[in-house]
């Protein structure tokens, strides 16, 4: 490498868990290795953070849902869904941060959490009681919610129209960041030799929050926690999901089969993010990849293919179902969904035969669906030595211009296990995946950036304008 080249991007490397028996890998708890039946073990997740860190992984991000997947053979089924552990049970993955930051001290932790379902007033304070115990290592993943069972749980005969769930997002965020950034002032709290009470009471104030879906008067119930915000990930690819991520996301998360197909996403979402005041750049975008990593190409297929063997299809056909919306036991055995009526499937079964290797002359029938989401769901998914996966993880770097990798498990530990054995050396001897943490102990915000210092919101994002900085009687916001 000439010495007048650019240095090469540095990747953004998370481990993609849930703490459920199965994430994307139904029927896997039946794999002997497997240690996906432990999700309820505290100190199994405290380990699994320990050995993330020693690889220097930057953040575990945990996807998280709030109902079952009952769409397949349903409607409201969840019989296909139980045996296979398809993200059913699963556990709030809150409660378990504060343990793994305590045992660990760079990595970070994003956590997903609904704007639909949650309060605005109560999730500011557990993401800020949350910032506090880790040290600013918290992020969280800003979802709207997808499941029908979801909305039927909390009171809804349906879920809330798309958009309009993305509408009630937007002010949602402007509740919290009045909440984190401008109930307290940044120099509130006295607690300082000389100095009589715990914080002074003129710089604490009420947000006084009334909106179309929300009234909050606060104040917030927590003082400054070390980055106010939690660092903020989004996950809609919708255009109102883009949207929403332009104006908020300080990183993206995409799904896609190829880069070539996820960079049009991309471009639109830093180019909304520069119309809006905002450096494009500053918006990290991670991709979902399955790696199936060994010493050779061939030691790794026959890796996937007996992992495979464990898969549960009619749980992956229920993954299916919650992700799409359709039930496809509605159509016989043996449709080929490339030409199905429903524009949604079609397109959906067209775009994987097009892109998966020798698949596009094979009949995508149930049974081929099945077997197609049943490792690593809709996601790519990326099989060989460590050489053939890096390979490939460039490509998507200077194709899709990706920042990073959330990279998922077929089986828990071992997927992970052999990533940090096989394939960190060979990022890292290319340079382009760092040794050691950019700011050791630092914030999540801080190892994001690169940046030593960066806990805050970045001045041009949009939740800074609501700062109540040292000295000023009220927020500058306030006063508009």
């Amino acid at each position: 490498m000439g010495s007048s080249e650019s240095p090469k991007k540095q990747l953004i490397l998370n481990a993609f868990a849930m703490q459920s028996p199965s994430h994307l890998n139904p029927g896997l708890h039946r794999y002997a290795n497997d240690q996906g039946p432990a999700y309820k073990d505290l100190q199994n997740w405290v380990s699994l953070a320990q050995k993330l860190e020693a690889a220097k992984f930057h953040a575990i991000f945990f996807a998280d849902v709030l109902g079952g997947y009952d769409v397949y053979k349903g409607p409201a089924n969840l019989e296909p869904t139980i045996p296979s552990g398809a993200q059913f049970p699963i556990n709030d993955p809150l409660y378990s941060v504060p343990a793994m930051a305590a045992a660990t001290e760079s990595i970070s932790f994003g956590v997903t959490a609904s704007t639909t379902y949650e309060a605005p007033y109560a999730l500011a304070r557990r993401f800020s009681t949350v910032d506090h115990l880790s040290k600013g290592r918290v992020g969280w993943n800003i979802v709207t919610s997808y499941l029908e069972s979801a909305a039927r749980n909390f009171g809804l005969n349906t879920q809330i129209e798309h958009d309009e769930r993305y509408r009630i997002a937007d002010e949602y965020l402007n509740v919290v960041y009045q909440l984190w950034e401008g109930s307290w002032r940044d120099d509130a709290v006295n607690v300082k030799d000389g100095v009589t009470g715990y914080a002074d009471p003129k710089a604490v104030r009420q947000i006084n929050h009334v909106g179309k879906y929300f009234n909050v008067p606060g104040p917030h119930l927590c003082e400054p926690s070390p980055q106010r915000t939690p660092f903020l990930l989004q996950a809609g690819t919708s255009t109102a999901g883009k949207a929403f991520a332009a104006k908020h996301a300080e990183a993206i998360f995409l799904h896609g089969q190829k880069p070539e197909l996820i960079r049009p996403s991309v471009d639109n979402v830093r180019q909304q993010a520069k119309d809006i005041g905002r450096d494009p750049s500053s918006v990290k975008v991670i991709a979902g990849i399955l790696a199936i990593v060994a010493e050779t190409d061939e030691a790794a297929h026959a890796k996937f293919a007996e992992l495979c063997q464990y898969g549960d299809r009619e749980g992956a056909l229920a993954l299916f179902g919650g992700w799409s919306g359709y039930d496809l036991s509605k159509w016989a055995d043996d449709q080929d969904f490339r030409f199905v009526e429903q524009p949604a499937v079609r397109s959906m079964v067209n775009h994987w035969s097009s892109t998966v290797p020798g698949m596009g002359d094979k009949r995508w029938d149930k049974k081929t669906i099945s077997e197609y989401l049943v490792l690593g769901g809709n996601g790519a998914k990326i099989i060989g030595s460590a050489k053939t996966v890096a390979d490939e993880l460039e490509r998507w770097v200077e194709v899709g211009d990706v920042d990073g990798f959330n990279l998922s498990y077929a089986s828990i530990p071992d997927t992970f296990d052999d990533i940090i054995k096989y394939l960190i050396p060979e990022l890292q001897s290319r340079g382009i995946f760092h040794t050691d943490y950019a700011v050791r102990g630092g914030t999540f915000r801080e190892n994001m950036y690169g940046e030593k210092g960066q806990t805050r919101l970045p001045a041009a994002h949009p939740g800074s304008k609501y700062v109540w900085r040292a000295g000023e009687a009220t927020p500058q916001y306030a006063k508009e």
